[in-house]
């Protein structure tokens, strides 16, 4: 029970949700008032109390903020920037920033996911970028592309670059971006907050060993996705 405890006073709510919580909180209040007041049974009232509170509860998932710390050695790891899915994996053309063939690896968020992004990599912030665009669903592999999204691109300590992608999905409106170029930046620190299903792209140099497989979940500031060549 202990160790539950120290568990759970690691995890708080991140602050890019306070006003998002807030309101919904004000909107369901009401929203429940207003159908106890019209409906003479009691019944839709308890329908919509349940509901509303399954809602508020995914949203109080969603805008978790967990304290992680990274326990292993940082030099040629890359970690998961995001808790989720993978569901990419392979070589591709890398047309942005680096115009030439990188390792891609994918991890989609769904609205069940903390949707905190944490850095990947420790080093130096050399390029951030902001891309309006479109908001196909975020698993789609023209979303990487097409969809609004914002890149970031750090050069680790022996000078290799790595790229990070935050994309908003079909649900997403809102991408925040931590960083600025030429800062130092350090595995354990936050690289952004992505609102309502989207996903975050890794693109490596090749010779990269890939630690993760096609489907396997992942856990943010956690789970290793690489190891540098």
């Amino acid at each position: 029970m202990g160790k539950r405890l120290r568990k759970l006073k690691k995890i708080r709510l991140h602050h890019e949700g306070k006003a998002t919580l807030l309101w919904s909180a004000i909107s369901l209040v009401v929203l429940n008032f207003a159908i106890l007041h019209i409906f003479d049974s009691r019944l839709p009232f308890d329908i919509c109390i349940a509901v509303s509170a399954v809602i508020y509860a995914i949203l109080l998932n969603f805008f978790q903020c967990p304290i992680r710390t990274f326990e292993n050695d940082t030099d040629g790891i890359v970690v998961a920037p995001a808790d989720g899915k993978v569901v990419v994996v392979e070589e591709t053309e890398e047309n942005e920033y680096f115009h030439d063939r990188r390792v891609m690896v994918s991890i989609f968020m769904s609205l069940f996911n903390v949707h905190a992004n944490w850095i990947p990599v420790d080093g130096t912030v050399k390029h951030v970028n902001h891309f309006d665009g479109n908001f196909h669903r975020a698993w789609l592999p023209k979303a990487s592309d097409e969809n609004e999204h914002s890149l970031v691109v750090i050069e680790t300590p022996d000078g290799t670059e790595i790229l990070a992608r935050q994309v908003a999905g079909a649900m997403a409106r809102r991408i925040v971006t931590y960083p600025s170029e030429g800062e130092d930046c350090y595995i354990d620190e936050h690289l952004g907050f992505i609102k309502f299903g989207s996903r975050v792209d890794l693109y490596l140099p090749l010779g990269t060993e890939v630690c993760v497989q096609l489907g396997q979940k992942t856990v943010g500031n956690e789970t290793i996705i690489a190891k540098l060549p």
